[in-house]
């Protein structure tokens, strides 16, 4: 599954392949080619795109906006957007390691772009299993504790 990786900040972020790893893995158990870019701001476009497509103030971790209505093989699903300066941020004010969260955050945008949501409990719980269960795969711990 094409995964493409943007680069828009001069804060040093993951290797690029470490980020196509994530978001693939959460894209395994999608049974159609797909295609996703997961695009790394700064704090401007973060805060640009919060505001302007979410009604948030100021910048956040991660954003996803999804693709419905494009009928084109891959199907583009759409992309995830990760705010590197909040991002590392937040590991540090989390005392977790800078890749376990950043693997969260791809991870979690990845999925949102699959369908899965946390607006109601039972759909956080399940998505949030998810998340558990991948990213125990790749040795990291549970997000949540």
């Amino acid at each position: 599954m094409p995964v493409n990786v943007q680069i828009a900040t001069d804060i040093e972020v993951p290797h690029t392949r470490e980020i196509v790893k994530w978001a693939q893995l959460a894209l395994r158990s999608h049974t159609e080619a797909i295609e996703i870019t997961v695009r790394v701001v700064g704090d401007a476009e973060g805060c640009e795109l919060n505001e302007r497509w979410c009604n948030g103030s100021g910048p956040t971790n991660v954003l996803a906006f999804p693709i419905d209505e494009i009928d084109v093989k891959p199907q583009l699903r759409g992309d995830v957007v990760i705010c590197a300066s909040v991002a590392d941020a937040e590991a540090v004010r989390d005392g977790k390691p800078k890749d376990a969260h950043w693997a969260h955050l791809v991870v979690h945008g990845t999925l949102h772009l699959l369908g899965y949501d946390h607006l109601i409990d039972r759909d956080a719980k399940i998505m949030e299993a998810q998340e558990c269960t991948l990213l125990e795969e790749l040795g990291y711990p549970d997000p949540y504790l």
